[in-house]
C-alpha cells in the first residue's frame, strides 16, 4: 500500500495512527516533498471509480486562492490531472492506494469496511 499524506494535517495523522494500530504495512510519502505524477494520478483516478473533482482538496488555501471552484468545470480531465501533478497540495489527503482501490480522505468506518 502507498499512503500519501501531509504530516502537518491532523486528518492524515489520524489515518496514519489507524493504519499503524491495525498493523498495516505501507510506504508513506509526504505529498509536500513528492507530488504524485500525472501517470500515478491517472492510474488512481481509474482505480477509484470516483469523479475527478473528488481528488481536489476543496478546503485548501491553494484551491481557494487559485479560484478553482469556478475554473474546474471548464477544464478538461487532462488539464485537471496536470494541475494536481504540478501542485501536490491540491490533492485531497490522505490518499491510500492498494492493489485494487484508492481511498481519498480519512473516514474510519469506510477504511474499516474496505480494508478489513
Amino acid at each position: 500500500m502507498l499512503f500519501v499524506w501531509y504530516p502537518k494535517c491532523t486528518t492524515c495523522q489520524r489515518a496514519k495512527k489507524w493504519l499503524d494500530a491495525h498493523g498495516f504495512v505501507y510506504e508513506a510519502r509526504d505529498i509536500k516533498e513528492e507530488n504524485p505524477s500525472e501517470a500515478e494520478l491517472k492510474e488512481w483516478y481509474a482505480k477509484s471509480n470516483l469523479p475527478l473533482r473528488r481528488f481536489f482538496n476543496t478546503s485548501g488555501l491553494l484551491y481557494k486562492g487559485m479560484g478553482l471552484k469556478e475554473k474546474l468545470p471548464e477544464m478538461s480531465e487532462e488539464e485537471q490531472i496536470s494541475l494536481l501533478a504540478e501542485y501536490g497540495m491540491l490533492v485531497k489527503r490522505p490518499v491510500l492506494v492498494t492493489d485494487h482501490q484508492v481511498l481519498l480522505g480519512f473516514k474510519e468506518a469506510e477504511w474499516d469496511s474496505v480494508l478489513k
